[in-house]
């Protein structure tokens, strides 16, 4: 198993994790998918998504993977009147990472990172390692220290 950018991030920031491969679907990178080939609940999977703010420029929005984002709440924590997602065909771009693999951790450029609040109340959170088919497990407040993330309100049921 090699090591990406992300995995070196927390090994120079002394924090512990624990690396987990899964087979990859092109056709099915949902959290839920991935968090059923891990063997943790979709609750504790984390998909990191790429948006960007009218006023504000791009920020990566951290969420359960059984949840969406609410565009509302992430505007109103950044400042923004609007917040849209970052269109697919610039994510590899902006993050450096390609759809099914973006990570807050060793990200292209240093992006403003909002997690929800519900990673506060899991012993356990998992999110991408940079690739498709590897994921990182790690304790919330290690992983929120690491990418100097804002924990808010920014997730909505499905």
């Amino acid at each position: 198993m090699a090591k990406t950018n992300a995995v070196r991030v927390l090994d120079r920031l002394g924090i512990k994790y624990e690396l987990r491969e899964y087979e990859v679907d092109p056709r099915d990178l949902s959290a839920g998918a991935v968090a059923a080939k891990i063997g943790l609940p979709p609750e504790q999977v984390f998909k990191t998504l790429a948006v960007r703010g009218d006023r504000n420029g791009i920020y990566l929005a951290v969420i359960s993977g059984n949840e969406d984002l609410d565009f509302k709440a992430l505007a109103h924590h950044t400042g923004d009147r609007k917040v849209d997602m970052v269109p697919l065909k610039e994510v590899q771009a902006a993050t450096g990472y390609v759809r099914g693999g973006v990570t807050a951790l060793a990200c292209k450029k240093d992006y403003p990172v909002y997690i929800d609040k519900l990673a506060e109340i899991c012993e356990v959170i998992s999110v991408s390692a940079g690739v498709r088919g590897l994921q990182i497990l790690l304790a919330p407040e290690d992983y929120i220290r690491a990418v100097k993330a804002r924990v808010v309100a920014i997730a909505k049921a499905k």
